[in-house]
C-alpha cells in the first residue's frame, strides 16, 4: 500500500523546502547561525530548531524538558510558549550539532512520510492546531517549512523558490483565511468587495466579498466598485500574511486604491499565522 494520492503534493512541498533549508545552513559558519530573522525573537538557529523540533514532535518524539528564561519578549501566548520550548532548548548547539541533528531529523521524517499509510481523513490532535485531518496537517507542514524557509534566505541575503510548490500551498492557505481577516478581524461592511492584485513569480487576483449576513468569501472572479484593491507584489504579500512585517515598513511596496482608512485596517490585521 502506498501513500494516498492527496497527501504526495504536500510531502513533495515538504521535501522540496525542507531539503533547501539544509543546504542554505549547511555552509554557514558559527556567527552567521545568529542572524536575526523577521519571525520576532528568532535567529536563523532558532528558525531551525523550530523546524527540527515540530517534525520530531510529528515522528512521536518525546518533548523536552525544558523551563524557558522569563525575559522573552516573543513569548506571548500559550501557543509561542509551546513552539519555544523545543527552540530555547537548541539556543546554544553548534553550527555542527545543529546541521548533524536537521540532516538525521529529515532522514528519519522522510522515511515515515514515505511510509504512511494512514488516510488523508485520519484525525491528528496537536496542542496548537487542535484537532486536524492529517491531509490538512501535511498542508500546514508544508506551509511552515516553506515559510521559514523564506525566512532564513531573507536572513542570508539569498531570495529564491517564491513559485515552488510549498510556495502554491502556503499562497492557498493564506486565502482561504483571508476572508475572516476582512470580515471579522477588520470588521468590513456587509455587502462589501475588496481586490487583492499580487505579482511576482506567483501572480494572482482575488476578490474577497461580505455578504448582508457579514459573511466572508473570496473568489477568482473580479469585482466593478470594490471598496479597496490592495496591489503589491507576492513576497510583499506574504510577508503581511505571515506576521513578518509591518505595513508602516513596506508601506512603498503597496498601492491603496478606495478606503484608506478600512485598507489600513485590513492590512495591520493581515496576519494569518497568529
Amino acid at each position: 500500500m502506498s501513500v494516498h494520492p492527496s497527501l504526495q503534493p504536500s510531502i513533495d512541498a515538504w521535501t522540496q523546502s525542507i531539503e533547501a533549508i539544509s543546504e542554505l545552513v549547511s555552509p554557514l559558519v558559527e556567527g552567521e547561525w545568529n542572524r536575526p530573522t523577521e519571525c520576532p525573537g528568532w535567529s536563523v538557529r532558532d528558525v531551525v530548531s523550530h523546524i527540527i523540533g515540530a517534525e520530531c514532535e510529528a515522528l512521536g518524539d518525546p518533548r523536552p524538558i525544558h523551563s524557558l528564561p522569563r525575559d522573552l519578549y516573543h513569548v506571548k501566548d500559550e501557543a509561542s510558549r509551546y513552539n519555544e520550548v523545543q527552540v530555547d532548548v537548541r539556543r546554544h548547539h553548534t553550527a555542527p550539532e545543529m546541521t548533524s541533528e536537521l540532516e538525521y531529523t529529515i532522514i528519519r521524517r522522510s522515511r515515515h512520510l514515505r511510509n504512511e499509510k494512514r488516510d488523508p481523513s485520519y484525525v491528528i490532535s496537536h496542542p496548537v492546531l487542535g484537532k486536524l485531518p492529517l491531509e490538512q496537517f501535511l498542508r500546514y507542514r508544508a506551509f511552515d517549512v516553506w515559510a521559514h524557509e523564506q525566512d532564513i534566505r531573507r536572513a542570508l541575503g539569498l531570495p529564491g523558490t517564491l513559485d515552488t510548490a510549498g510556495a502554491v500551498i502556503a499562497r492557498d492557505i493564506m486565502l482561504e483565511r483571508l476572508p475572516k481577516v476582512i470580515a471579522k478581524d477588520a470588521g468590513a461592511p456587509r455587502r462589501s468587495a475588496f481586490v487583492f492584485d499580487v505579482s511576482g513569480p506567483l501572480e494572482f487576483l482575488r476578490t474577497v466579498r461580505v455578504d448582508q449576513d457579514g459573511q466572508g468569501t473570496v473568489s477568482s472572479s473580479p469585482s466593478l466598485g470594490p471598496l479597496v484593491t490592495f496591489t503589491m507584489d507576492w513576497e510583499t504579500y506574504s510577508r503581511l500574511a505571515c506576521g513578518r512585517v509591518r505595513v508602516r515598513r513596506i508601506a512603498d511596496k503597496i498601492k491603496i486604491e478606495g478606503d484608506a482608512d478600512l485598507a489600513h485596517t485590513i492590512l495591520t490585521n493581515f496576519s494569518v499565522t497568529h
